[in-house]
């Protein structure tokens, strides 16, 4: 039995005395999809990725950016039938059509049309369309008009406008997490516009990943009174206290509307917060769930308890209040 232990004690003197090889943290940050992004990941060398950041970028720019005139989704838009879409477009439309029917149909890419025709912005009175005119966009809306035939995406109404904005900053975060797993890391964090996924820790500094969950601040500052550690997870963030409009009566609507009604939605909801297993699933959700309002995203979260939520609110007495579901952490 002694010479087991010294055998032991000897080994572990060996081993503690190995020199181990020193991790750097590599961090880059530059602009992505109309936001800012940043990435990290821990490993024993340094590299230069940028290149490829910017080749990932550009790739799914040209499937689904509404912002460029010639991409896929743009042309699309416009009515050429002849767009061959790539693996990016089809599995983000596959990923809109799972979630617009779990949630049916308050996440809809193609009310975008809406959304353009309110005219949102960051300020200024809410003027109503006529209904007439609401009545006649709606024709075009509904996920449910849109299909993949093989290779390519047929409308049944020419008008429908599809938009991936409510999933493609998500998307994008998964395609560089996706990325670093194929290149062997395994301690990793991506953010893209306040959309984030991270795996392992910050070894280097032996403590978790921590994010902060953003203050719901009408007058554009940033602060966070909620900071959480991520854990091999994706979390989005979704709010109406950025792009929000006031009627005459000073009231407040935000920039979801109503997939059915074709109408700004009038909530206390200011701000959801969702953790899933991919940024594209959390970035839907946390979208869907601004639509579903407090009270109907609780019922919604009773079944789909793989969905981690917190709510940032008012009460009657215009006071903040939050409420976390399904397990999100306090800390």
């Amino acid at each position: 039995m002694i010479r087991k232990i010294g055998v032991v004690v000897i080994i572990g003197l060996f081993f503690s005395c190995k020199k181990e090889p020193k991790l750097h943290l590599n961090y880059t940050n530059g602009k992505a999809f109309g936001t800012t992004f940043s990435v990290q990941f821990i490993d024993n060398k340094e590299y230069d990725f940028s290149k490829s950041y910017d080749s990932l970028i550009n790739v799914i720019n040209r499937s689904m950016s509404t912002y460029i005139k010639d991409s896929d989704i743009s042309r699309i838009n416009s009515g050429d039938t002849t767009v061959v879409i790539d693996e990016h477009f089809a599995k983000v439309f596959d990923a809109s059509k799972k979630i617009h029917k779990a949630t049916n149909g308050a996440f809809d890419p193609t009310i975008g049309i809406l959304v353009n025709a309110w005219d949102f912005g960051p300020e200024g009175k809410i003027a109503f369309l006529d209904s007439l005119k609401i009545d006649s966009l709606l024709l075009s809306v509904g996920l449910h008009k849109v299909t993949l035939k093989g290779d390519r995406i047929v409308k049944d109404a020419p008008k429908t406008y599809i938009d991936f904005n409510a999933l493609a900053k998500g998307y994008g975060v998964d395609v560089f997490a996706e990325f670093f797993e194929s290149k062997g890391f395994n301690n990793y964090l991506v953010e893209i516009g306040g959309e984030i996924r991270g795996k392992g820790s910050n070894v280097i500094k032996q403590k978790p990943w921590r994010i902060g969950v953003e203050d719901p601040n009408f007058d554009d500052t940033q602060s966070y009174s909620k900071v959480i550690s991520l854990h091999d997870e994706a979390m989005a963030t979704s709010g109406g206290y950025r792009k929000y409009k006031i009627d005459e009566n000073g009231e407040r609507y935000i920039h979801i509307l109503n997939a059915k009604t074709g109408y700004p939605l009038k909530s206390n909801l200011l701000a959801v917060s969702i953790i899933a297993n991919t940024c594209m699933e959390a970035d839907a959700y946390a979208t869907a769930l601004m639509s579903m309002g407090l009270e109907g995203s609780k019922k919604f979260l009773e079944t789909h308890q793989e969905l981690k939520a917190f709510f940032i609110y008012e009460d009657q007495n215009k006071e903040l209040k939050t409420l976390s579901v399904n397990g999100f952490p306090e800390k």
